[in-house]
């Protein structure tokens, strides 16, 4: 059982993830988008589950700085080359438990993937 959570370390909802896993002794590894970098083979693997739209953060600041051009004519494949350009722009966590997408966090979102 691989279980891999993504997103980057100073992220308070990232903080409350990693809590509550290691709080209920679930193993897992963490991939910091920023450190470790992010690549299209897992956008694309990621997007194909959980859809592009959930993978775009647009309440973070990289996608409200983009100019109205590039938000209006968002598409998934300019999404996802944005997303790779911008790692801070994907919504957080991804969480990647046998070999099953998870997108955000929320104790009983949590308490259902892994009870």
């Amino acid at each position: 059982m691989s279980t891999i959570l993504y997103g980057i370390p100073n992220c308070d909802t990232i903080k409350k993830a990693k809590k509550w896993l290691t709080d209920n002794g679930i193993s897992f590894s963490f991939h910091d988008y920023r450190k470790d970098g992010i690549d299209n083979d897992f956008l694309v693997r990621a997007e194909a589950e959980l859809g592009w739209e959930a993978m775009v953060n647009k309440r973070g600041t990289t996608y409200r700085q983009l100019d109205e051009q590039e938000k209006a004519f968002l598409d998934k494949d300019k999404a996802l080359a944005l997303l790779e350009l911008h790692p801070a722009m994907v919504k957080r966590p991804i969480l990647l438990h046998n070999n099953t997408f998870h997108i955000g966090f929320k104790p009983a979102q949590y308490e259902e993937i892994f009870c």
